[in-house]
């Protein structure tokens, strides 16, 4: 399996679990997330860099790679995504440097996967 692969099938199957516990506020605080997201006075490719800034400045790496997935949906380009991470870099501070390189190497997998996609049930495979 990829790292991308990987964190996606990670975060869906908990998602699914902790939403199964049924809690009210927990629900709630989910679906706040993903209104907050939808197209709105800004498009879902802003909220996304934005969302992307803050997790650099947060130093949340599950949030980059998030955000970077979703980044990657809108089809940033590598110039848009780099100032980006300057962008957080300035903000952040020196601190926010390792989870940019961390940033750098997920951006180039989501890139390099799109172009060789895995063979179909590869991940099955003995």
């Amino acid at each position: 399996m990829s790292q991308v692969s990987d964190f996606n099938e990670y975060r869906q199957r908990m998602n699914a679990t902790i939403l199964a516990a049924d809690n009210k506020v927990i629900k709630r605080f989910f679906n706040l997330d993903t209104n907050t997201y939808a197209p709105g006075a800004l498009d879902v490719k802003t909220k996304e860099m934005l969302g992307l800034a803050c997790s650099m400045v947060l130093r949340c790496d599950d949030c980059i790679k998030y955000h970077l997935g979703k980044c990657f949906e809108e089809k940033l380009t590598d110039e848009e995504i780099y100032e980006v991470f300057a962008i957080a870099n300035i903000i952040g501070g020196s601190i926010v440097i390792p989870h940019f390189r961390r940033a750098v190497e997920y951006w180039e997998i989501l890139k390099t996967e799109a172009v060789t996609p895995a063979p179909p049930h590869a991940e099955h495979a003995a």
